[in-house]
């Protein structure tokens, strides 16, 4: 017995000091060889506090010392592990006792040629079996049994059954754990030379040449529907500028709901299912909204027929007071919808929403593109075609010339390709609209939404429209007159094409801040695109984010620079609609056919 004690002593020391080594290599003073032909026996030793205390520490050092190693040795290594019968469990240890045990395997099996020995992976780390340097093989019969039952009620040691192929039995444990609570599992992992997958070039290629394609392919989609629903009429312009506020107010929308958000306190009510206000009240604000723009616009350019039809005479004279109360009714619904515990989020998605709908809705599409397209076809083709002109040359010369950062929200912004844009834009600007501004189908107010391109359309220009003639000063006009062979001294030119300069030069250098803006609110949200609308594209307001600002800007400069204020027949009715008793209305008429009488027109 006293033999056994001193051999249980001896191995609780050695195992001891194995928690100082680094990297989970054994060195050869480590290594116990167990080799008796008595049974095999072990002792649970009771170490004192004070020594548990240490060990714990120093396995919390050799701990971090093995990360520090890993984190720098670690390079997307990872090892095969062979097909091995399962590892079987042996005896049991203490919180401080970390066996190490190598055993030879019979001599039929080491008389075979041994192949290289295996790796074992150690908390992640690649490590060497060490042998003692005259570790003879053991007899078989020397070799203590373990049935399975007895493995079974042993765990915290690992080993791997000898096989043909591996001839060293190796039980590496794992380091007791920082909180020195339970058994320390140990982990044996017999690797091979690993594989690693390159990724295939050709796969790359492939995938790109594929999103480049879907790109171009709905690229000329979009430009094709475009131009289709230009010549289709108004109406058509009208309805596609709705579709697209409704599917940008759907996606900026969306990056803001009640769904994954927390209570605020643990009283929180319940939110019963679905949110009302996300999909609901907020929606509800969407329409109104649409509702009093939309009404407004209608209002003003078709008067003579609003206020001539006794059906939308009460809707066109109370429009203001009906959007009003629409609102209102929202807003009292907002208050009712309120949840404890969610307040904080529900005012902030009640702001999100109002401020959503005054950049989409109101400056984006209703209350200023929809004005342009009904001040004529022209004040909304051209100041579109002016921004995507400006996103596609500021590409091809980014390309080509691009070599310094523009701007940190967007990386692939270059210097030159912003300044070559702006040139080509402003080239580009004057060509277009130059020619477009020939038909009356472009530059007329509308006056009846039924019309379209292949209608006969006639109107008094505006006079910016109109063709004028500059005279060259003489002596230039001799040289030029002499250069060309021919008398030239006047030069056409047509005051619009100096707000095309304008406008291409907004186009240019504000517009791309709109797509700037866009670019640091998705990273802002951590997130690609705003939907995925439009295959190849994104989201709609990835493809809308620079028009908001041109809309805007090209209403304000029309509606301050261009456009004329004289009386309309509709401006006269809507006074006498609004401003004229009956009886006031019905002297009006008879005071109109004793005018005309005079002037020689029959009036019946």
């Amino acid at each position: 017995m006293s033999r056994v004690a001193e051999r249980s002593v001896v191995a609780s020391k050695t195992t001891f000091d194995a928690l100082t080594v680094d990297s989970g290599e054994e060195s050869e003073e480590d290594a116990v060889v167990v080799s008796s032909s008595e049974t095999f026996t072990q002792q649970e030793l009771k170490p004192s506090k004070s020594a548990i205390k240490r060990a714990q520490k120093l396995a919390r050092t050799e701990k971090r010392s093995q990360q520090k190693a890993l984190a720098k040795t670690q390079r997307g290594h990872t090892p095969e592990v062979t097909n091995s019968p399962p590892p079987v469990t042996s005896s049991n240890f203490s919180e401080d006792a970390h066996c190490v045990k190598l055993a030879e395997s019979s001599s039929k099996v080491s008389s075979v040629a041994t192949p290289p020995v295996a790796e074992l992976l150690v908390n992640g780390t690649s490590v060497e079996p060490v042998l003692p340097a005259a570790a003879a093989p053991a007899p078989p019969d020397l070799i203590p049994p373990s049935s399975a039952s007895e493995e079974q009620s042993q765990p915290g040691l690992v080993s791997l059954t000898p096989s043909p192929t591996i001839d060293k039995e190796i039980l590496v444990p794992e380091p007791i754990d920082k909180h020195g609570k339970g058994q320390a599992e140990s982990l044996v992992e017999v690797s091979s030379p690993p594989t690693q997958v390159v990724p295939s070039q050709d796969t790359e290629k492939a995938k790109k040449r594929q999103s480049f394609i879907t790109r171009t392919l709905w690229t000329f989609i979009m430009i094709g529907g475009f131009i289709g629903l230009l010549l289709l009429g108004h109406a058509y312009m009208i309805l596609l500028v709705m579709l697209c506020q409704t599917l940008v107010y759907r996606e900026v929308t969306a990056l803001f709901s009640l769904k994954s958000t927390k209570p605020e306190s643990y009283d929180a009510e319940a939110m019963g299912g679905k949110d009302p206000w996300s999909k609901t009240l907020n929606w509800y604000f969407f329409a109104v909204t649409n509702y009093f723009l939309y009404g407004e616009s209608i209002i003003y350019y078709f008067k003579h027929v609003v206020f001539a039809d006794a059906q939308l005479l009460p809707f066109a004279t109370n429009h203001r007071m009906i959007s009003f109360v629409l609102y209102t009714i929202g807003f009292m619904g907002f208050v009712m919808s309120l949840k404890k515990g969610y307040l904080k989020q529900q005012f902030g998605l009640f702001c999100w929403v109002h401020m959503s709908l005054l950049l989409i809705v109101v400056s984006r599409d209703s209350h200023f593109i929809v004005n342009n397209i009904l001040e004529g076809m022209i004040w909304f083709w051209v100041p579109a075609s002016l921004v995507i002109c400006n996103d596609v040359f500021a590409y091809i010369w980014g390309i080509t010339l691009g070599r310094t950062p523009l701007i940190k929200l967007s990386p692939k912004k270059t210097v030159e390709g912003f300044v070559g844009a702006v040139w080509s834009t402003l080239i580009f600007g004057v060509v277009w609209g130059t020619y477009f501004m020939r038909f009356d189908y472009m530059i007329c107010p509308v006056h009846d939404l039924g019309i379209s391109a292949w209608s006969h359309t006639q109107c008094t220009p505006n006079p910016v429209f109109v063709w004028k003639e500059w005279e060259i000063w003489k002596p230039v006009a001799v040289f030029l007159s002499t250069l060309f062979g021919r008398s030239i001294s006047t030069i056409p030119y047509a005051s619009y094409q100096f707000h095309l300069l304008l406008l291409a030069f907004f186009a240019s250098l504000v517009a791309p801040f709109g797509g700037f803006f866009a670019s640091g609110f998705k990273r802002a949200f951590n997130i690609k695109d705003f939907g995925h609308s439009i295959p190849g594209h994104g989201g709609m307001t990835d493809r809308m984010d620079c028009q908001f600002l041109m809309g805007v800007f090209t209403y304000v400069y029309y509606s301050s620079l261009v456009r004329q204020h004289h009386v309309t027949v509709g401006g006269v009715l809507q006074t006498i609609v609004s401003g004229l008793t009956l009886q006031q209305q019905l002297e009006l008429i008879a005071d109109m056919k004793r005018y005309l009488g005079t002037q020689g027109i029959k009036v019946p």
